[in-house]
């Protein structure tokens, strides 16, 4: 099969698994490019705990991508997780989410938007705002110039009582 080049770079027309590849190339190639940025070199092991963060979006610990990561790559050591979180975070391509003090977490949703964690479950769930480009959700004081926003909400799932993560907490 031959693709046509701007299908592919609008995804227009393909169909899923092409997409899924596509997708995966383009981050694959964001992935290299941002760690050769910060001197770093493309290795497997953190192609794997990138794409373990960006499959699984629910703000995990160093140690569930650990487990996560190790089930596929049984070598892989901690620290080599540890180093490449690091590495990611220092490149732009995950945030660091703490919450009090909580072991850090990992979210790659990197679009605006601030944290709600659940006091029961104990679950980190992305929440959009509502921003104009260059707009924050909070008024800043005139002379201040913020370089980070870090937003977070805490509360309770809806019915705490019946929450499917209760348990695992």
């Amino acid at each position: 099969m031959i693709l046509n080049i701007d299908i592919l770079k609008t995804g227009a027309n393909l169909s899923p698994a092409v997409k899924i590849e596509h997708s995966k190339a383009k981050e694959q190639k964001d992935l290299a490019r941002s760690l050769a940025h910060s001197g770093l070199r493309m290795t497997t092991q953190r192609e794997h705990v990138y794409q373990t963060l960006l499959n699984q979006t629910d703000h995990p610990t160093a140690d569930d991508v650990y487990l996560r990561v190790k089930a596929d790559m049984p070598e892989i050591a901690m620290a080599t997780v540890y180093n490449t979180l690091d590495a990611l975070v220092k490149c732009g391509l995950i945030k660091q989410v703490n919450v009090e003090r909580s072991a850090t977490r990992y979210c790659s949703n990197l679009k605006n938007h601030c944290h709600f964690f659940c006091e029961e479950c104990g679950n980190v769930h992305d929440v959009d705002y509502k921003n104009g480009k260059g707009d924050l959700p909070v008024k800043i004081p005139r002379g201040l110039v913020p370089t980070q926003v870090d937003i977070s909400i805490r509360g309770h799932c809806s019915n705490p009582l019946e929450c499917p993560n209760r348990s695992r907490r």
